[in-house]
């Protein structure tokens, strides 16, 4: 089935040189494919105008193009005044669009001490829109903008995430965006989440299924230890996404989790609070990413007490109660210490499960007893206790990312007594 098509582009020469990650492109993209869009590409280009133009040039042959960034009061945002000259459209100052930004900025600058003469110059740019363009309003002092070009509805957003995401449902209102989608017919979806199966085995297993078609599109997805399997089908597919979701569950049962886009952390806060329980963590070479994940989920407090991030060995004795002859004996990365720190944070937290995490993230401290990426994990709780080691390849936010995720399914192993191993 045919979808109208949509192109995303993201301008920011942050962007281009890695200070920053852009969060815009797959935001709009993910709500493109449930409006039924097609997802066509996401371009991230610098602030040149050059590259720019040639980004929305091609946007122009898609049926929609966002765009996000560059529309700031400086001279290197660049967005309408490159889209005017491309789509041949003088730019003139919308009054109205003037004076909303202009009693904005009037308000910063006497909150500033500063004149307000020193903004007239950016609120008269960013109130300039190519002739036919609207304002969706404003989130901070730039305007979200929507304009039509023969077959081509573009939208025009700001750069800050939260400023993109505050305006976009107005695109949506829009009766251009609203005659769009009336074309475009939202995907069904599909979402099987695996930890611990190889990348290759899910392609195997999916390859043994008979593998996507027939109005079902698979895709197979490696994050840290977890695949995800996304199925993206059209209407009249739902039995053959049926037969295709059953076989990959039956294939690869001990490693699925989770159906859905319910995350890990999720999960376990859900399997403690279903029999009271709460939980703790002390953490080493994860530096409190693992407590970090957790609290990520709205409500956690109801099971999450609390961590103790230990990363000196003085900081485990004291805090954790770990033995001094355990340190001694085996080392701060061991399997002993990472017992008793779990065990520790039980007692010391009043938990009644807790997860710890040791190892060398590197990229220094390793030996050839103890090389970088090994790791350490210990879960204890009502119902036993449950641990793995590992060694792990990667530069240090790799090996510390995976480690927090493989702690995160212990719990769950052990909170549901699935035993099978993650790694």
């Amino acid at each position: 089935m045919s979808r109208p098509r949509a192109v995303i582009v993201v301008t920011g020469s942050e962007l281009v040189r890695g200070e920053r990650t852009d969060l815009n492109g797959p935001f709009l993209a993910r709500e493109c494919l449930s409006l039924g869009l097609e997802p066509a590409r996401i371009e991230i280009v610098g602030d040149s105008a050059e590259e720019l133009a040639g980004a929305l040039e091609g946007g122009l042959a898609a049926d929609l193009l966002v765009t996000s960034g560059g529309l700031g009061p400086t001279h290197d945002d660049r967005t309408v005044e490159v889209l005017a000259r491309i789509l041949d459209r003088p730019l003139g100052v919308d009054p109205a669009l003037e004076e909303e930004i202009g009693t904005l900025s009037r308000t910063f600058a006497a909150r500033m001490g500063r004149p307000y003469a020193d903004f007239e110059a950016g609120v008269r740019k960013q109130a300039s829109l190519p002739a036919g363009a609207r304002s969706l309003g404003l989130a901070g002092t730039a305007p979200a903008l929507l304009l039509e070009q023969e077959e081509t509805v573009i939208v025009v957003l700001p750069g800050p995430p939260r400023e993109l995401q505050h305006l976009w449902p107005r695109a949506l209102e829009t009766d251009a965006l609203r005659a769009l989608l009336a074309r475009a017919t939202p995907p069904g979806r599909r979402v099987l989440r695996f930890f611990g199966a190889s990348e290759s085995a899910v392609a195997r297993a999916l390859d043994e299924a008979g593998g996507d078609g027939d109005g079902v599109e698979a895709t197979i997805c490696a994050r840290d230890f977890e695949i995800h399997v996304d199925l993206v089908l059209d209407p009249a597919a739902e039995r053959r996404a049926d037969e295709l979701e059953r076989a990959l569950a039956e294939r690869l049962e001990p490693y699925l989790f989770a159906r859905g886009e319910q995350a890990v952390e999720e999960l376990v806060l859900e399997l403690c609070r279903a029999r009271g329980l709460t939980l703790a963590t002390a953490e080493s070479c994860t530096g409190g990413m693992v407590a970090a994940r957790l609290t990520d989920v709205p409500g956690s407090s109801d099971v999450f007490l609390g961590g103790l991030v230990a990363y000196a060995d003085g900081v485990k004795r004291k805090e954790l109660g770990v033995p001094v002859e355990v340190l001694e004996r085996h080392g701060a990365v061991s399997a002993e210490t990472a017992a008793e720190m779990s065990r520790g944070a039980r007692s010391r937290l009043g938990a009644d499960v807790a997860v710890s995490v040791t190892g060398v993230a590197g990229p220094d401290g390793g030996s050839a007893e103890k090389p970088v990426g090994l790791v350490y994990l210990h879960a204890a709780g009502p119902d036993g206790e449950r641990s793995v080691d590992f060694n792990l390849r990667g530069d240090r936010e790799t090996i510390r990312r995976r480690a927090t995720v493989s702690a995160l399914h212990l719990v769950r192993r052990l909170l549901t007594q699935n035993g099978h191993s993650p790694v």
